[in-house]
């Protein structure tokens, strides 16, 4: 009899799912569009100085494809750091801490921007500037983010070489194959790399530490942190060289890279000789901001030469 009565109750009824409410700008902010416009900036570069006879169209896509490439690693990095983002005051109101846009939302548009992204490059450019770019969104979106970055110091050490990595794609994307225009400039973003997000380290530590992130100033401490940030420097204004040496930077370009690498290492000698904490702040944001100045001009320098050098 009982077992009559319960097969006479109604079913359960199943959960009515719930539309999302996230907008268009909470997906676009997913991306990380700073970070996603340095990679399409830089990703040009490697492509102009390229100077292959490649159809405009052809270009055009490659670099879209390298754009929502770069977005997808940005969104697959929100979604691996959901746990340590509401801890961190610079990332407590990205979208899925906010709570814009679920975990599972965000991990689903990463994937199909991640997916399409490298079939479309390799589907219109060549196989292995899609390969690159596969390994791009894998080597920052998961290895970094849910490995590097929670377990060693050297998180953005290793790490930087998935930034690094745009140039050498667009390059690729024009001609094919890997040649010393695309290392060159792999290289220069690389070692500037560390002492850009460092100086970051050194002005957020409060912020890593609260989320046990374990950053070159919390770990190693802030005197540790400073010798490190002038050796990369140091290397880095080395490296800037390479174009020049190398024949695809200009008198213009030698100009900027003395310039700019002066400014950084005074910058970098300020940080190290200043041990105040108030005064070591403002000393790491002067550098985090030339470094974003100094970078920019180089590639800026290496853009215009080639197109003044293209129009003759």
């Amino acid at each position: 009899m009982i077992t009559k009565n319960l097969r006479q109750l109604p079913a359960p009824a199943r959960p009515i799912p719930v539309p999302s409410m996230a907008l268009p700008g909470d997906y676009f902010d997913l991306m990380k569009p700073r970070l996603m416009s340095l990679v399409i900036f830089t990703a040009l570069v490697g492509m102009i100085l390229a100077r292959q006879g490649q159809p405009v169209l052809v270009a055009l896509c490659s670099l879209l494809a390298i754009a929502v490439g770069a977005g997808a690693s940005g969104a697959l990095n929100m979604v691996g750091d959901a746990d340590l983002d509401p801890l961190m005051s610079r990332t407590r109101q990205r979208p899925i801490p906010a709570g814009r846009v679920t975990r599972d939302e965000a991990l689903g548009f990463a994937i199909t921007l991640a997916t399409g992204s490298v079939m479309v490059l390799g589907l219109v450019a060549n196989w292995l500037a899609a390969l690159l770019l596969a390994f791009t969104i894998l080597f920052y979106g998961v290895i970094y983010t849910l490995w590097l970055k929670r377990s060693t110091p050297q998180n953005i050490v290793i790490g930087g070489a998935a930034g690094a990595l745009p140039p050498m794609i667009g390059q690729v994307a024009m001609t094919g194959q890997i040649d010393l225009i695309g290392i060159s400039l792999f290289a220069i973003i690389f070692f500037w790399t560390p002492p850009h997000f460092w100086a970051l380290a050194l002005i957020k530590a409060d912020d890593y530490a609260r989320a046990g992130i374990p950053m070159m100033p919390n770990v190693a401490g802030t005197k540790s942190t400073h010798r490190q940030i002038l050796a990369y420097t140091l290397i880095l204004v080395g490296v800037s060289l390479s174009p020049y040496l190398l024949g695809f930077g200009g008198i213009a370009y030698l100009a900027v890279a003395g310039i700019g690498g002066a400014a950084m290492l005074l910058c970098a000698l300020a940080l190290r000789d200043d041990v105040e904490r108030r005064r070591a702040d403002r000393a790491a944001g002067r550098l985090f901001a030339v470094s974003i100045l100094y970078l920019f001009a180089l590639f800026a320098t290496l853009l215009v030469e080639s197109t003044v050098a293209g129009l003759r």
